[in-house]
């Protein structure tokens, strides 16, 4: 019986040896110098710590909070004590931005070295620069909660829009994504509207251009591309594709960048749920795309372009629209 006890205890150990072995030789592969993957643990060992994605979205939580005032962050907000709300919550959160935002410029940066004080000095001016930003956001964002109210019958206030809307959070994040976008911030901007995505189900690109008014109903699934530019006074339902067609290769076979690749879509068109549209179109002012339509050419404006009318120009013409 004893020397069972001592047998068995032995496999014990030995098992636990193995697993102790088998777990170090895992750690050191992961760990590998000089395996030139993406995403590899000593790709950014020369360089600052990366951007944190759950700092971003608290950032982010922090500003909504700042341009909707009592919506967000706490209702217990007044006429007397609304600018020590914003005024305290912008000088904490001013901090966290230009963290991040040195952190994403770090991310890009050539010179490899444990503090680049061009990346400290880039990401305080940034940052000043973005906050000075925020009334132009809020404003445009006073037009997009109007037109949410405006265009869906079932609202019962720009208020409820704000709370409530899908669509309003991810526009949110997109104007201040967009911001940093063109103040050339790396890797934050993707972050943040990646983070929309995540929790509403709509995919806006920060590189994207959208005009005031802009509402997107329901909002699940929609796909708006980065060089995708769109007017004012324009509504889009669950489900909308506007998207790229084709992408152009170089010769090495890789996607060629920084080309125009996805719809214009001007001022006052409808595009309702499911449609897709491919492609360096335009979607002429006052148009309206109906459901499931998939469209890879331009429009003319006013148009009316629904499935039945596709179906008539195949017949007629032969072609595809």
């Amino acid at each position: 019986m004893t020397d069972h006890k001592h047998h068995h205890r032995g496999d014990i150990a030995r098992e636990n040896s193995n697993r102790v072995e088998s777990l170090t030789r895992t750690v050191d592969k992961l760990c590998e110098v000089g395996n030139g993957e993406a995403g590899s643990a000593v790709s950014q060992l020369r360089k600052q710590p990366l951007p944190s994605r759950i700092v971003v979205a608290e950032m982010i939580e922090t500003l909504r909070s700042v341009l909707f005032p009592g919506y967000f962050g706490g209702s217990d907000i007044s006429e007397d004590n609304i600018r020590f709300h914003v005024g305290s919550r912008l000088d904490k959160v001013q901090h966290v931005i230009e963290e991040q935002v040195k952190r994403g410029l770090c991310f890009t940066c050539t010179q490899h070295v444990t503090q680049c004080p061009q990346c400290s000095a880039n990401a305080v001016e940034i940052t000043r620069v973005f906050i000075s930003k925020l009334p132009e956001v809020r404003a445009m964002l006073a037009t997009d909660a109007q037109a949410a109210y405006e265009g869906d019958p079932a609202a019962t206030s720009a208020d409820e829009a704000i709370f409530c809307y899908p669509g309003m959070t991810a526009i949110t994040n997109y104007r201040l994504a967009h911001e940093l976008f063109h103040l050339d911030v790396p890797i934050i901007p993707r972050m943040i509207t990646e983070h929309a995505h995540s929790i509403t189900g709509i995919d806006i690109h920060p590189g994207a251009e959208i005009g005031k008014s802009f509402f997107i109903d329901h909002g699940t699934g929609v796909v708006i591309g980065e060089t995708t530019v769109i007017g004012e006074n324009v509504r889009l339902y669950q489900g909308v594709t506007l998207g790229a067609k084709s992408f152009p290769l170089d010769e090495d076979g890789n996607p060629i960048k920084g080309i125009k690749r996805h719809p214009n879509v001007e001022d006052g068109v409808v595009i309702y749920s499911g449609a897709t549209i491919l492609g360096a179109v335009t979607i002429g002012k006052g148009t309206s795309i109906g459901g499931n339509v998939w469209l890879t050419r331009s429009v003319p404006p006013g148009s009316r372009i629904t499935q039945a009318h596709i179906r008539r120009e195949l017949f007629e013409n032969g072609s595809g629209i």
